[in-house]
């Protein structure tokens, strides 16, 4: 719309078209659809979440908080999220680990099943090869709770 006003010999701004195409309600939006990526009502065997929030990760470890973390490879953190496309979905499984933030493993697929998130692991696992004792954290998504 700016570009046309400006070609017309108008003088306005983005800032200003915008503004005024959204006090007059005129505004073109697209409707987001909302893509829910984990189903914890399957019934398969699970642990216990303990009670922080993830993004803190405090908890995790009873008794350990993440500050107590004194390196690598002691806590991954794991999740899918999905990347919407002209022609639909593909979803992104990441592992983090949660003392550097870095990612250590992770895949692209456009089903989100559990080959997805095991192929995540299996590269974080090629890559880092974490001494016994290490945690895993994911959501409790069928993807992580099913056998594969």
């Amino acid at each position: 719309m700016t570009a046309q006003l400006v070609r017309e010999g108008h003088a306005v701004n983005h800032k200003r078209v915008l503004r005024l195409m959204r006090e007059r309600g005129i505004l073109c939006r697209s409707k987001r659809r909302w893509v829910k990526t984990t189903d914890s009502e399957h019934g398969l065997r699970t642990y216990p979440n303990l009670s922080e929030p993830i993004r803190t990760y405090p908890n995790l470890i009873r008794g350990k908080k993440a500050r107590d973390w004194s390196c690598l490879n002691q806590v991954w953190a794991a999740d899918i999220t999905y990347v919407r496309l002209p022609y639909g979905f593909c979803y992104a499984a990441a592992i983090l680990d949660a003392f550097s933030r870095r990612v250590v493993g992770g895949h692209v697929s456009r089903e989100m099943d559990a080959p997805l998130v095991l192929v995540a692991l299996e590269k974080a696992l090629a890559a880092r090869r974490p001494e016994p004792g290490w945690v895993h954290h994911s959501d409790q998504g069928v993807q992580y709770a099913c056998r594969g």
